[in-house]
């Protein structure tokens, strides 16, 4: 599977601002009344590494500015001053951008070892913030906004007593219902059907009650997704089904990207999921960064005259693009090679 990454590749990286000065990574992207738009994850500091989401446009898909010189979103304003938010994900439904969010109510300190997955310490915050384990745990929730400025919460997606990460809405209803992936990591053992955290759906009529969420898909390919999976980008609607993009994740926590195609009208059926990764990490920045090494970490994806644009973080350092033709990925998902 050929996908081409780009020859300005990392395209976003940190700096100009002190709230993004340390790193930028794992962003949404959309594109509306023809411009691309990006919100990204960005930290000014690693001790603590406190989170904050920023927006940036583009003609190209390639080149992006900042649409305000400040964040869009901060811990702050969703009632965690010590806090982080993270890994955007976005989807328009019926005129208003939805944003999932990943929370963390208290931001963790960290430090680049340089030889590899950096250490980490729990920052000693006033008030009582960090005292309880809970604090550290991350919650996920879905934002709406009319103009990608101006945020406003609409609920928590999960239960806030276990992690949950990688909440992802599909861009549009299905039988009536808003629906959504998620990555618990505690649901695991033999009453959960997997041994290691995987991918989940679930359903809702208003976006603030949610049903039980259903075991949808997870790791079944040892050599790259022995640790955990996760969905990573907003599904792509095709002819041939929902195309999800998804990262696995091996023993020694190298981030490496699949795909899956799941039934239009309904999507906990998996029609077909590549057996070999499609992307894994190759160029110096997917190796080496400020954080995690070896990470491609897909968030956003777009279609435009039938070429997917995929943009990933690397590293938890800085923003990348990749392109594939939407058919072609397509194809190869349906007819991998043996």
């Amino acid at each position: 599977m050929k996908i081409t990454r780009h020859a300005s590749n990392p395209i976003v990286v940190p700096g100009e601002y002190e709230w993004r000065k340390v790193t930028v990574f794992n962003p949404a992207v959309i594109i509306d009344g023809g411009k691309f738009y990006m919100i990204e994850r960005t930290a000014g500091s690693l001790t603590p590494c406190k989170n904050f989401l920023g927006l940036l446009e583009s003609d190209d898909g390639v080149v992006f500015t900042h649409v305000k010189d400040e964040p869009i979103v901060t811990p702050d304003m969703l009632g965690f001053p010590y806090g982080s938010v993270q890994d955007p994900r976005i989807v328009k439904i019926d005129g208003t951008f939805y944003m999932n969010y990943a929370l963390r109510p208290c931001a963790m300190n960290y430090y680049p070892t340089g030889a590899g997955v950096p250490s980490r310490s729990l920052p000693d915050y006033p008030d009582g913030w960090g005292k309880e384990e809970g604090h550290w745990l991350t919650r996920s929730s879905i934002a709406k906004s009319t103009n990608l400025i101006d945020w406003e919460f609409v609920a928590d997606t999960t239960p806030l007593h276990i992690n949950d990460r990688d909440n992802i809405l599909f861009p549009e209803k299905i039988n009536g219902k808003f629906a959504l992936l998620r990555r618990p990591e505690e649901y695991i053992g033999e009453a959960y059907g997997t041994d290691s955290a995987a991918m989940w759906i679930t359903y809702s009529q208003d976006l603030i009650h949610w049903e039980e969420p259903k075991l949808l898909a997870k790791a079944e390919n040892p050599a790259w997704e022995s640790r955990k999976i996760g969905g990573s980008t907003p599904p792509v609607r095709t002819d041939k089904g929902w195309l999800v993009l998804y990262h696995g994740v091996d023993d020694q926590v190298v981030y490496r990207v699949g795909a899956m195609l799941l039934d239009l009208d309904n999507p906990e059926k998996v029609i077909a999921r590549t057996r070999n990764f499609i992307m894994e990490p190759e160029t110096y920045y997917e190796k080496f960064g400020y954080q995690i090494p070896n990470v491609i970490f897909p968030t956003g994806n777009v279609v435009k005259d039938g070429l997917l644009y995929i943009y990933y973080g690397v590293t938890d350092t800085a923003i990348a693009l990749a392109t594939v033709p939407l058919d072609e990925l397509v194809e190869h998902i349906l007819n991998e090679p043996q």
